[in-house]
């Protein structure tokens, strides 16, 4: 049977794991939108010591799993190194680099977008790369492809109780927990699977938002 009273007792823990969700998908979405236009930048790099690495990178992040990765950084790199991250800083890190490695292919996809008479104009300019994707390629090529940005943040949020495997006190951490010190796992699980949904909706809202204005900014 439910009980509101269990409900008021667990929701003080479940908003603090609330916050520290937000703060993984937060960082780890910054992380992958700088990360991710790096790698595209040096792919397409002329050099193959600089496209080459990138390259690999991105394919090997790709096809290994973000639970294995998860666990590779936090249980295994402390030997490595000799120290590790605390739980969240590796969940921002690794989500960050994970999906960085998809964001590059968006990224990837806007530059290749863009029509080659830009390029050759930039250059004629004598523009510097830096000014060339600063100033005139990427204005043009970010402004198409922030959907499908978003649903990668969409898809990070929908992938952070990953972070409790390696202690990250999120939100379905702390829901478990509460359950197994208190015997109850409806109220406080139903809690978190309603505010997934509420987050996901406003994701996916605002994504569908940002389509509608990109889609009129380019129009």
């Amino acid at each position: 049977m439910w009980k509101w009273d269990v409900v008021w007792q667990v929701m003080p823990d479940i908003l603090n794991g609330l916050v520290v969700t937000l703060e993984a998908v937060a960082g780890g979405m910054v992380l992958a939108l700088l990360l991710g236009l790096l790698w595209a930048v040096m792919r397409r790099s002329k050099s193959h010591y600089i496209s080459w690495p990138a390259w690999g990178v991105v394919e090997f992040v790709r096809s290994t799993p973000l639970l294995v990765q998860l666990f590779f950084v936090y249980y295994v790199m402390i030997d490595i190194v000799g120290r590790g991250f605390s739980p969240l800083m590796t969940g921002i890190l690794v989500l960050g680099v994970h999906y960085s490695c998809y964001t590059a292919e968006v990224y990837r996809a806007g530059l290749d977008g863009i029509a080659r008479g830009q390029w050759n104009a930039a250059k004629a300019l004598n523009l510097t790369p830096y000014q060339t994707y600063r100033y005139v390629i990427l204005p043009q090529a970010i402004p198409p492809i922030l959907p499908n940005l978003g649903n990668y943040l969409i898809a990070m949020l929908k992938e952070a109780p990953l972070l409790s495997t390696i202690t990250v006190l999120e939100i379905l951490n702390e829901a478990k927990i509460f359950g197994n010190e208190h015997y109850r796992y409806l109220e406080p699980l139903t809690i978190v699977g309603v505010l997934f949904i509420l987050l996901s909706l406003l994701a996916g809202l605002s994504v569908e938002w940002l389509r509608k204005r990109t889609a009129a900014m380019t129009s």
